[in-house]
């Protein structure tokens, strides 16, 4: 193949994704699945069978058929699976599915409960055959109990990654990122102080819109005021599930939205346990139970004389026997969960209790015979002995003992982890959201602030806010016009070169680099590195934020190694100032990295990307939009090595990620059909590469300008395609347009203008117009000459090729 493919990459370091997080079922922790060949909801007993299940849980999904099922189960691999199937199907349907680790009950529904005594008695996961419903949601409350108890949110904290020193912070990115944006997020709801009005009231709409009953609802309006937090925590309404669920995946909007009540929970387990200070001076046991994953059993097993926390807020009990009714303990009917019973010590002469209460709620709990001890959030123990018990092999017994807040080790841990968010309230909390890649949220609060704010500063401030997350959704021209509001605040009282406006000035030069006007976007970072350079030391994070932007500008104007001039300058700050797992530390890899992809220095690309991916991976949520960055990239380099299937495998991983957490039409997902598509060209497979390519085009077209370098690209792409099926005068129709928007768009010298006059030569030569091709090869040429080293392979192969022409003439 002479032709040439544009590489499109997701853009790198200076843009983050848009992530929208999945809305389905966030007040419950598992799934319930009917299944029945015979479901017909216009049936009265039908509907009357489904309202007494969605008295006990707020969504079941509805199968007719198997193969709908085992799809459900296949998708929710995270979630238990509770599933109530009718006898016929469920004979020929278990036996597919039993062994699957997320499917954790089955109930046979049927009216012959002696046609299936036999085969069911082979499946350890039924839990038995039943003729009527009401027995089902008996069971249903129960097995739903124990599924929101044993899915708190947990964080492993090793003991090899626990500073010695309050002072030695060099593993502490490589905490869980639930631990970090969780202890974040908990720290600054705290300090928010608000009346419950207006929150209760988004709070309601909020849980409509996941399907909570309106009868569930409304019990929970009439008691809100009449009842005390605790009461509605364990009353067993979709508070205590809804919470846990969005603790868990992260899920900032519910989070936000139950807010004002996590606030107020904690504050009533500060009051009571002043109240039952008196009583609670000597040293005491409780226990909790619960099943473990395997996974996260052997992380436990890792975090031996480490640090466990737990998440959300923890209930314990003084009984013994009532927390090993929550712990598994045979192994016959779950496989894949492992009993636990935690023994904690609690010395609350040792402790400061002052930031994660805890308190007896026997007076005001709904379940008050299980002599229940409450923890606030984010309470941290010290793991110690892990032993199977004595009188069970298959449950566990671990004792845990409280930690100090003033522990040395821990509160190392605490200040690094406060060190990444500064500010006050909501502002601070719309910089988490940021940091945690959530803009939609991000946006919907800062618009929330903007109408309450008036001073100039604080609006200057949102619209600088604005304006990044804005350019992240690549919304371009909506970030301009939050940089020019921002700038225009900021001038009013600011000269020229004042510290306060270099954010401003770097904002506008990524602005206009993402509209790929990069001449404009030096101008910028140029004016943004000068007022630093004044105003900060040599080796100051600002500077090398500068150096990086303009290495990315060089970058995609085709100048590597003036890239790569500016990239080792921010790196050498970098690696000076900040910890090894950093996230800034990978930003600054991947963009050498892909320099070094561009001079085809493959192998040093792979080493960088390597050390880039290796930090994400210890530092983001799984979903997090720079990790399908990363993959992308990695992807890229593959594919120019020539390794596709390899190519693809990162490209997939990429795209799973999109798919799930941007807009339909984000240019991040048009990068990454437009390489799935290079690759399958690469393999010969020019059908499946055009159906890539074309998706890639119908998003491009929808979100850049007309004449954006990456919709020259997607047309490249798509006529290098046609070229290798032989169709050349369509594969001349796209390369003349992608030629329109480079000759408009680009430097004269570009890199992709030779691209474009490459393929078009080779069009005509296809076509046996030797004299035009000539004519193209030439031009490629002369700007190969001005753009390229000297011995850059690609000079040498043009030169053949001109040869070649040359003796078809």
């Amino acid at each position: 193949m002479d032709e040439e493919q544009s590489k499109k990459t997701a853009s790198k370091s200076t843009t983050t994704l848009n992530i929208i997080q999945p809305r389905r079922r966030m007040v419950q922790n598992y799934l319930l699945i009917w299944i029945d060949g015979s479901i017909d909801e216009t049936n009265p007993d039908c509907q009357n069978t489904l309202a007494r299940l969605r008295s006990v849980v707020n969504e079941v999904t509805l199968c007719t058929e198997p193969t709908q099922c085992i799809k459900c189960l296949n998708d929710m691999k995270d979630e238990k699976i509770l599933i109530i199937s009718s006898g016929t199907v469920g004979q020929h349907l278990v036996p597919q599915i039993h062994d699957m680790s997320q499917l954790h009950t089955i109930y046979i529904f049927c009216s012959n409960e002696s046609r299936h005594k036999a085969w069911v008695k082979n499946w350890s996961k039924i839990e038995g055959i039943f003729t009527s419903i009401e027995p089902i949601c008996e069971s249903l409350k129960q097995v739903a109990r124990r599924c929101d108890h044993n899915t708190i949110p947990m964080s492993f904290v090793p003991k090899r990654m626990i500073p010695t020193t309050a002072s030695n912070q060099q593993n502490l990115d490589q905490l869980e990122p639930s631990y970090m944006y969780s202890l974040l997020f908990k720290e600054i709801i705290l300090e928010i102080d608000e009346d419950d009005a207006k929150p209760l009231e988004d709070l309601v709409a909020y849980c409509r819109q996941q399907n909570v009953s309106e009868s569930e609802l409304k019990n929970f309006q009439d008691q809100y005021y009449l009842k005390s937090p605790v009461w509605l925590y364990t009353c067993g309404i979709f508070l205590y599930k809804m919470l846990n669920c969005a603790l868990r995946s992260l899920d900032t909007e519910a989070m936000i939205k139950m807010g004002f009540f996590i606030r107020n929970l904690h504050r009533q387990l500060q009051q009571l346990q002043q109240e039952q200070s008196g009583a609670n001076k000597k040293q005491f046991i409780v226990y909790r139970g619960q099943g473990l994953s395997k996974q996260d059993f052997e992380h436990l097993l890792d975090t031996k004389g480490g640090l466990l926390s737990f998440n959300n807020f923890l209930s314990t009990s003084k009984d013994k026997h009532v927390a090993l009714a929550f712990a598994p303990s045979t192994s016959h009917k779950d496989k894949d969960i492992v009993g636990v019973l935690f023994k904690m010590t609690i010395n609350p002469s040792k402790i400061s209790t002052s930031s994660t209460p805890f308190a007896l709620i026997n007076d005001c709990s709904n379940f008050s015979e299980e002599q229940e001890i409450l923890f606030s959030m984010h309470t941290v123990f010290r793991v110690g002995e892990i032993q199977q018990t004595a009188n069970n092999r298959y449950l566990w017994e671990v004792q845990l003992t409280l930690t100090d807040v003033n522990d040395p080790q821990l509160a190392a841990l605490t200040k690094r982890i406060r060190e990444e968010i500064d500010g006050t309230g909501w502002y601070r909390m719309g910089k988490l959201m940021l940091k945690m890649g959530d803009f939609n949220q991000a946006e919907e609060l800062y618009n929330g602030l903007l109408k309450n704010d008036s001073s100039d500063s604080d609006r200057a401030y949102i619209y600088h806010q604005l304006g990044c997350l804005k350019r992240d959704q690549g919304k371009y021209k909506e970030a301009a016009s939050f940089d020019e509001k921002t700038l225009e605040i900021e001038r009013k009282t600011l000269q020229e070169d004042h510290p306060s406006l270099a954010p401003t000035y770097t904002n506008i030069g990524l602005t206009y680099a993402d509209m790929g006007d990069y001449s404009k976007a030096l101008e910028f970072y140029d004016k943004a590195l000068k007022i630093h350079e004044k105003a900060v030391p040599p080796n100051h994070l600002d500077s090398a934020t500068s150096y990086n932007n303009i290495g990315v500008t060089y970058e995609n104007m085709g100048d590597y190694s003036k890239a790569l001039e500016f990239y080792y300058k921010a790196l050498k700050i970098y690696e000076k100032t900040l910890p090894p797992n950093h996230p800034d530390l990978a930003k600054s890899y991947s963009n050498i990295s892909a320099t070094h992809d561009s001079m085809d220095e493959y192998s040093k690309a792979l080493h960088f990307y390597d050390k880039a991916l290796k930090i994400k991976e210890k530092t983001l949520p799984p979903n997090h939009p720079s990790l399908a960055i990363s993959y992308n990239n990695i992807g890229v380099t593959y594919k120019n090595m020539g390794d596709y299937s390899k190519a693809l495998e990162f490209y997939d991983k990429a795209l799973k990620i999109k798919a799930k957490t941007l807009r339909p039409n984000h240019p991040s997902l048009a990068a990454s059909y437009s390489n799935i598509g290079m690759a399958y060209s690469g393999m010969g497979d020019y059908l499946k590469a055009l159906t890539f390519y074309n998706k890639d085009l119908e998003i491009t077209k929808k979100s850049l300008p007309p004449n954006h370098p990456d919709l020259a690209t997607s047309y490249n792409n798509i006529g290098v395609t046609y070229n290798n099926m032989g169709d050349y005068s369509k594969a001349l129709e796209f390369y003349n347009k992608a030629l329109k928007i480079n000759e408009k768009a680009l430097p004269p010298n570009y890199p992709s203008l030779a691209i474009a006059y490459k393929n078009i030569g080779m069009a005509y030569s296809g076509m046996g117009d030797y004299s035009r091709a000539l004519t193209y090869l030439e031009k490629t040429l002369a700007t190969e000459q001005k753009s390229l080293p000297p011995t850059h392979p690609s000079i040498e192969t043009t030169i053949n090729k001109i040869n070649s022409i040359k003796k078809k003439l």
